[in-house]
């Protein structure tokens, strides 16, 4: 469906501040892509609102000329779901960035979209509360793109993922209208649509002020780090300390490719180079139930053929252990400045067993992988390296990252924990769910919001197989097209 841009842009200047809409090409290279940089499409049009009103006005015109809208926070998804690969405007909400409302006698905040996730805590942590939702790009990721994808992080283990902490949304629908979702409660009794909403990338509107749940600041904190000289050895240390019942904050796990390259990326080594993976434990809590934690989770560990053992307990020093583990993306970086991440979720016992797969396929494939993952939970991040200038080496890559996914669902796993389906995943969809379960959510947006409104460009009605076979350079752009009828809703939170 072709679209008269220049009168949509047109009427987008009379809308809004001059600087908010940018159209020429150089301006626009800057959102080619977010953070899956494997494929990038530079959108025809873009804008960047300041306020609720903004929005609204940008949709609403969107609406009146059948235009498809792409909604974008930091750009560092790592699923493409900012990616605009139809023809469609982008809309851009890093500009909403104030702290509209700190409310500590009721351990909330409300922000616009555009305020990044480290910026919560900031703000409170004077106060003795904190945001506990932690993914690893926190310092530059926006709390519009946390709800966008219902993000996770280190602590979700124990305190969950965004859904668990948002009480309230303003979201501005696909046709300009303004609705709340949630009253700011943590239980109300009226009909809560805050969960389909939480996870929809998008699809659904854009949320304009989010009111999040603070945590109150715990009294002590341990950190814990267990190097094995085998992966499996460090999987069986997860599944004691869980089957022991103890629930850490988090429980994260790095593999030699990671651990040496967090070690070359900082110039000296915080972590033993010759160990196969070390295991970060971070407890939490009273001070007298930590020490009774970590003590048995440093005998789990031993048992279960820990080489040594590393335990922290000042604010400071427990950073450092973390440090790495924050920094893991970026040091990787420095091996090979192109990776394609992938987020598959396998039960904890079925760890040691796709861990080897995929050092198998790795070797299948002939391209190295680095794992960096959420083990407490599961939750594996295997980044695939790769030379951009390699010829046809985009193909091998998709491959790879396809042939792990299927190794994460034929032990009961799913194809996404925490990012997201985008443009990255949705043709793998029907590997994991039914089709009365697509048709489901194909018909979600009838009850969410008005029939006649124009889809985003990401909620595409399925045109024949969805989830072909990864066999051809874009599997995902043959599975799904843009449509302007009821939508395809992918929720990887549901």
């Amino acid at each position: 469906m072709s679209h008269d841009w220049s009168a949509l842009e047109r009427d987008l200047r009379r809308q809004l501040p001059a600087r908010a809409v940018l159209s020429r090409r150089q301006e626009l290279f800057s959102y080619d892509c977010d953070g899956l940089t494997l494929e990038r499409h530079c959108p025809p049009l873009a804008v960047l609102p300041e306020t609720t009103e903004q929005v609204a006005a940008v949709l609403r015109l969107c609406h009146q000329h059948h235009v498809p809208f792409v909604a974008r926070g930091s750009g560092t998804g790592l699923s493409g779901g900012a990616l605009v690969d139809q023809q469609a405007l982008l809309v851009v909400t890093s500009r909403m960035r104030q702290l509209l409302k700190v409310d500590l006698d009721n351990h909330c905040v409300t922000v616009q979209p555009g305020v990044i996730n480290s910026w919560v805590t900031r703000a409170v942590t004077g106060d003795g509360f904190y945001y506990a939702p932690d993914p690893s790009s926190q310092v530059v990721c926006s709390i519009g793109g946390n709800v966008a994808e219902n993000s996770g992080g280190v602590h979700c283990l124990k305190y969950g993922v965004t859904s668990n902490h948002v009480l309230g949304l303003e979201v501005v629908l696909p046709d300009g209208s303004v609705t709340q979702l949630g009253n700011g409660l943590c239980e109300s009794p009226e009909l809560d649509l805050r969960g389909a909403f939480i996870g929809s990338e998008g699809t659904l509107g854009i949320a304009t002020a989010i009111t999040l749940r603070l945590l109150r600041a715990p009294d002590c904190v341990n950190v814990l780090l267990a190097d094995f000289s085998t992966m499996e050895a460090a999987g069986e240390a997860v599944r004691a300390v869980t089957a022991a019942g103890l629930l850490p904050a988090g429980m994260e796990i790095m593999d030699n490719v990671t651990i040496n390259a967090v070690n070359d990326f900082f110039g000296y080594d915080e972590y033993p180079r010759d160990a196969a993976a070390v295991l970060l434990i971070e407890l939490d809590g009273q001070a007298a139930e930590v020490q009774a934690s970590a003590l048995q989770a440093e005998r789990l560990c031993h048992e279960a053929g820990a080489r040594g053992l590393r335990r922290a307990d000042d604010p400071t020093e427990c950073a450092v252990l973390w440090k790495g583990r924050k920094s893991a993306f970026s040091a990787v970086g420095k091996i090979t400045p192109t990776y394609y991440v992938q987020d598959g979720v396998v039960p904890r016992s079925s760890l040691p067993t796709v861990l080897t797969a995929i050092e198998r396929l790795s070797q299948e494939h002939g391209l190295p992988v680095a794992n960096v993952f959420h083990a407490g939970d599961g939750n594996l991040h295997p980044l695939i390296l790769y030379s951009a200038s390699e010829p046809e080496v985009e193909h091998r890559v998709k491959e790879l990252g396809a042939a792990i996914l299927k190794e994460c669902l034929a032990v009961g796993g799913s194809i996404s924990g925490e990012h997201g389906i985008g443009a990255d995943k949705r043709c793998y969809l029907d590997w994991m769910f039914a089709p009365e379960d697509l048709e489901t959510w194909r018909c979600c947006d009838g009850r969410l919001i008005p029939s006649n409104a124009p889809t985003p460009a990401r909620c595409c009605r399925r045109r024949g197989p969805v989830g072909s076979q990864p066999n051809g350079p874009s599997p995902c752009r043959q599975a799904l097209i843009c449509s302007d009828q009821p939508f395809l809703l992918i929720n990887h939170s549901c």
